[in-house]
């Protein structure tokens, strides 16, 4: 069997390592248009900011072998053709066109079985200046490879980053804290990582960045770059501002590389990816698709769309291999899961977020739960800050969303919601999900049981409240709600600032003296529960209910996220 691999990063060079060790026979072969091949792309961040040493580390096995062309002759058994283009397929004859960069040579390569794995490319923003020197997006490891050595050089000494979704949070922390450069970063929609985390943890990374020293603008989009006298990049204009810059990173999303599946006559997606079917076959029984440049079903939604992830792109690539020796393996779809890291802030996502779900047509409830990552009573417990998205109407939980100054309970967390999110999970079985306990990893009653615990509280009725932003605006004057008085239960100490700033808006009472002390609240206000994690307030509002007193609303997030929002008003 003659197999021939376009693209050899994660799928393909995945696909040509399983295929050989199922098929010791076949021809394999695999062309790719650059010239450092297998290298791990999501590490392109940690190599620019000095964490991984050299780019030999991320092309490199675990056991330090390097994965070049001849490692994949001598130890795997597999060709492998560098700085080779491929350039049209021909279903008819089986061969693929090729043409040797080098020389300029083309030349023809006979299938059996074609596997496309080309990758996906950055999206292509149509500004004046995107071509100066200076300007990068990171397509390959050569691009991150010459941002690191114009840094090295020090030929940068301020830095804009257009676009704040993962690439560009994680090209910020490198740039801003290993390298003590100043950074801009720009992003068109309201808030960073659109889409995919609240909007409230949004606040929250934003007022993290500000902190360290990061320049956060958003709502505004890129004009045109402009040069200095030496034709390198020197000044980023946007709607709102002009920043000085040279240095340029482009991070506003990519797109699948489908031009030659499309050529070729293949089925296309809506979003410009390769159409496979759960086995990665495509409309060509003979030819195959995996990576960055398909289109797969998000399982949540039922919808295809594409999915730019190494874990998948190295899934699909076993499935490939499997499909390719005759095992009858599947790639049902992906959900949508991620973790990253942002200075000292770790944040990670599974499934939808509540933005996502009602874009899908969800009637959605947002349940936050806050509480720290390990008993509270063992040493150096920290919090952690938990988003549910559930359906109101089947009660299936659709997202997960979490912070954390730790990555490695927060991570256990996305992972464990991350198998039930998929099975179409509801809020009993993530109240009622065993975990394992001990107090220096976890609480008794784990987190992802209390977020689902508040759920079904707020869609019992049980649990009443407003939002952050809501509480935010009303404290802000955006909107006006004179009946409602803020009820602080939470230590004198910590209400004593807010009495005397705002009088007329706040008063206190200590969460163990409300039993005895309710009759002295005002009963022509709403009461407004403020507590840190909002669970002192949800247990005052059960008992006012209790007693007739029915006019109080819960601030979720509470106390916790209100102090890391950066508002001018609230005490750091």
């Amino acid at each position: 069997m003659k197999i021939v691999i376009v693209g050899a990063v994660a799928a393909g060079t995945k696909t040509a390592c399983r295929a050989r060790r199922l098929l010791p026979d076949a021809e394999i072969t695999v062309v790719d248009q650059d010239r450092l091949i297998s290298y791990g792309g999501c590490g392109i961040p940690y190599f620019i900011s000095g964490e991984v040493e050299s780019e030999k580390h991320l092309r490199s096995t675990s056991y330090n072998m390097l994965r070049d062309e001849r490692f994949f002759r001598d130890a795997k058994g597999v060709r492998v053709l560098s700085l080779t283009r491929a350039v049209a397929i021909d279903r008819i004859r089986k061969v693929l066109e090729i043409e040797d960069l080098r020389n300029n040579e083309r030349g023809y390569l006979a299938y059996d079985k074609l596997v496309l794995a080309t990758g996906s490319a950055p999206l292509s923003l149509p500004l004046a200046g995107i071509d100066l020197d200076g300007v990068y997006a990171l397509a390959s490891l050569e691009k991150a490879i010459a941002i690191k050595e114009d840094l090295t050089r020090g030929r940068v000494s301020r830095a804009v980053i257009i676009g704040a979704g993962g690439i560009g949070l994680e090209m910020a922390e490198a740039l801003a804290d290993m390298w003590q450069i100043p950074v801009s970063l720009v992003e068109f929609m309201p808030q960073i990582l659109p889409g995919l985390i609240t909007p409230v943890f949004a606040r929250m990374i934003t007022n993290h960045l500000r902190t360290k020293g990061v320049e956060v603008y958003l709502g505004e989009s890129v004009k045109e770059i402009l040069p200095g006298e030496d034709s390198r990049v020197n000044r980023v204009i946007t709607t709102r501002r002009e920043l000085a810059a040279d240095l340029v990173i482009v991070a506003a999303g990519v797109r699948p590389r489908g031009e030659l599946a499309a050529a070729a006559g293949l089925e296309m997606g809506q979003r410009g990816g390769v159409v496979v079917n759960r086995r990665m076959q495509t409309s060509d029984p003979d030819i195959y698709a995996a990576g960055d440049c398909v289109e797969i079903v998000q399982l949540v939604t039922g919808k295809r769309t594409v999915a730019p992830l190494g874990s998948l792109a190295n899934r699909q690539g076993r499935v490939v291999g499997d499909n390719l020796a005759g095992l009858p393996s599947t790639f049902d779809g992906w959900i949508g899961t991620f973790i990253m890291k942002i200075f000292d802030l770790v944040v990670g996502s599974t499934g939808l977020s509540a933005e996502a779900a009602l874009r899908e047509g969800f009637s959605v409830v947002e349940a936050c739960a806050i509480q720290t990552d390990r008993a509270h009573f063992y040493p150096e417990a920290e919090l952690m800050f938990m988003n549910m998205v559930v359906d109101k109407k089947t009660r299936r939980v659709l997202g997960l969303q979490g912070i954390a100054s730790r990555g490695d309970g927060l991570l256990a967390r996305i992972n464990a919601a991350a198998g039930l999110v998929e099975r179409k999970a509801v809020i009993e079985d993530f109240s009622n999900l065993e975990l394992a306990y001990a107090p220096p990893f976890s609480n008794a009653v784990d987190i992802l049981n209390s977020a689902a615990n508040v759920a079904d509280n707020i869609l019992a009725g049980r649990l009443r409240g407003i939002s952050p932003e809501t509480f935010i605006d009303w404290m802000e004057g955006v909107i006006e709600r004179g009946d409602w008085l803020t009820l602080d239960l939470r230590y004198p100490k910590e209400a004593e600032p807010f009495l005397r700033a705002f009088p007329d808006r706040w008063t206190a009472l200590p969460y163990d003296s409300v039993r005895s002390g309710y009759e002295g609240l005002p009963l022509d206000r709403t009461l407004i529960l403020m507590c840190n994690s909002a669970t002192r307030a949800y247990e005052i509002q059960c008992f006012l209910d209790g007693i007739g007193r029915t006019d109080t609303l819960v601030v979720f997030g509470a106390g916790n996220v209100l102090r890391r929002l950066g508002l001018a008003w609230w005490p750091a």
